[in-house]
């Protein structure tokens, strides 16, 4: 028994530390209005309980992504989540008054998930399927940065101390993992970089397994070739991070 229990609290205690350095959450659930001729809108994410600086950074940062995502109208401003669903289900009223015949179908579907979270950073992954008419919907995908001691958000240039050798040792890979000759220009393969130049994604953060860097639809390739990404070892990337992961 003093074996076992033994065993019991040192389960515990590694559990509670784990627990201490990551922000307590609940989950955020939206969903648009059931009716016979309305978009279908459905929202889950999370909201930090902290009651602190960093948790509202981290809330109004992703509320703003979540709105942006919806929003139907540019020129209309909307401060909330149920607003933007109301601007999601106006265009389409906007609309079906335009094509009365026509089937739509519009829909959205946004889910929220932390990415990782050590002492000193937040990643937040945000995944949006939005489908307004046409051939098929599409996919986005954010990922949202936080330095937790400074009570900010991240910029991507803030995340190395060496951009420009980050983004030549990010290339070399991508290169070996899209089967890209290294001499060859980066859309030798028939791939679609701006200028024929190999730039980083909008989108990086930190995983457990290293930092990941998403390409979306249409950002470098056609729809058909989907989402591209490659996660980079932090062991061979840790000189060019700004953030410290250990």
């Amino acid at each position: 028994m003093n074996i076992k229990l033994a065993i019991l609290i040192v389960t515990l205690l590694a559990f509670g530390c784990k627990k201490k350095d990551e922000l307590s959450y609940k989950p955020l659930s939206f969903k648009s209005e059931k009716c016979a001729d309305c978009p279908k809108v459905v929202v889950d994410i999370f909201e930090f309980n902290e009651g602190n600086e960093l948790a509202t950074v981290v809330n109004s940062a992703l509320k703003k992504e979540v709105i942006n995502q919806l929003i139907y109208d540019d020129e209309i401003k909307v401060s909330s989540i149920e607003e933007a669903i109301s601007s999601f289900k106006n265009g389409y009223l906007e609309l079906k008054k335009m094509y009365p015949d026509e089937t739509l179908g519009w829909e959205a579907d946004i889910k929220g998930s932390v990415l990782y979270e050590n002492v000193d950073v937040l990643s937040i992954k945000l995944e949006t399927y939005i489908f307004t008419g046409g051939a098929h919907g599409y996919s986005v995908t954010r990922l949202l940065n936080f330095d937790k001691k400074k009570n900010i958000a991240l910029e991507n240039w803030e995340l190395f101390n060496d951009p420009e050798g980050f983004k030549h040792f990010a290339e070399l890979k991508f290169k070996i993992q899209e089967d890209i000759p290294q001499n060859g220009t980066i859309n030798s393969t028939g791939l679609m970089f701006e200028n024929d130049e190999f730039y980083l994604p909008n989108n990086i953060g930190f995983t457990k397994n290293g930092l990941q860097l998403i390409y979306n639809q249409y950002e470098v390739a056609s729809y058909a070739d989907g989402p591209m990404s490659i996660t980079l070892p932090y062991a061979e990337i840790r000189n060019y991070l700004a953030v410290e992961i250990k």
